[in-house]
């Protein structure tokens, strides 16, 4: 059988393969009758000897090909390397669907791709002989309908404002998603998951306090800086967690302003910087448009030799911050 996953929910794709796997047999089963093939570099010759192999002890034969759609999308650039033997015509895509159009009964033939054209030929002819599953990436609605699904099925439940809490500072992205609200059940301990929960457990949130930290010593607020600072060690963070999470925003502000200045889009940017959080990635975008080059450098070189004080036991954790926050609200140096 023919199973066709594409979808820019990544995480969904993977659930679907999951389940296909559990239909091939048991694990000891899948290790001895699973073959994975990169689509950038496969032959029609090595898909057909691979679905046509019969399996090994056991019912089925599993054959998973990824990258193989995008190999042939209109104005796609894979940046793949020539197979053996390939053959360079048009019709390189009418060669692979003869490879798999006629499966035995005892394959299973899996091929997973990404966000994908209509007018991709090799989809529109594998459309012919399997149903294309589709994972679009959820919105709002659905992803608040995912989120009490998901709390359910870990043995939970959650408030609604705790759901769109929970939305605001992670986004879309289900990976994160699925691993926060596990994370958010068990710190729950039965109880329902309340919006508190996702302001203390959530690592998104916990960043939203220290961009608004960062907001207020840019902006020269001392006493507004001082005070968030002691709402961070109530939060139980350490003087050295709080210096490395100030360090990383800083330096995102740093390379979201080179890279913009380079022109690169907002997708671009958040693919290289590997943030999973659209709250991380809105709030970074923000302070590179509001503050000048100058004065963010000026706080990076200070948290660094505010580290180095610490970490060489010249200043204890907490009067370092103190300092540093005291020194850097202070205008007349670097202005903003």
């Amino acid at each position: 059988m023919l199973h066709v996953l594409i979808g820019e929910d990544d995480y969904s794709v993977r659930q679907a393969l999951e389940e296909i796997k559990q239909g091939v047999g048991d694990e000891t089963a899948r290790l001895t009758n699973t073959t994975v093939f990169d689509g950038k570099t496969v032959t029609p010759e090595q898909l057909r000897g691979a679905c046509g192999a019969m399996p090994f002890l056991g019912e089925k034969r599993l054959v998973i090909v990824e990258g193989l759609l995008e190999r042939f999308d209109p104005g796609g650039r894979t940046g793949r390397k020539k197979p053996p033997n390939r053959n360079d015509s048009s019709d390189e895509y009418r060669m692979i669907f003869e490879a798999v159009k006629d499966l035995p009964p005892f394959t299973e033939l899996v091929v997973i791709g990404g966000k994908m054209k209509p007018n991709n030929p090799l989809l529109r002819e594998l459309s012919n002989l399997s149903r294309v599953r589709n994972f679009k990436s959820l919105n709002r609605s659905q992803l608040e309908q995912w989120v009490e699904k998901r709390t359910g099925e870990a043995g939970g439940s959650i408030s609604p404002q705790a759901v769109r809490t929970l939305l605001r500072f992670v986004g879309s992205d289900l990976w994160s998603m699925a691993n926060e609200v596990d994370k958010l059940v068990l710190f729950a301990g039965g109880r329902r998951i309340e919006e508190g929960d996702i302001k203390a457990i959530v690592s998104s949130a916990r960043e939203e306090s220290v961009f608004a930290l960062v907001d207020a010593v840019l902006e020269f607020r001392t006493g507004t800086a001082q005070s968030m600072l002691q709402q961070l060690y109530m939060q139980g963070l350490s003087p050295v967690h709080i210096l490395v999470m100030l360090s990383r925003q800083v330096r995102l502000i740093l390379q979201m302003k080179d890279m913009r200045a380079q022109g690169e889009s907002r997708s671009e940017i958040q693919s290289k910087l590997g943030l999973t959080s659209d709250f991380v990635l809105r709030k970074a975008w923000e302070q590179a448009d509001g503050y000048s080059p100058a004065r963010v450098r000026e706080l990076y070189h200070r948290l660094l030799e505010t580290d180095i004080s610490i970490k060489t036991g010249r200043m204890d954790g907490e009067i370092a911050l103190s300092i540093l926050v005291a020194d850097l609200g202070q205008r007349g140096g670097v202005s903003a």
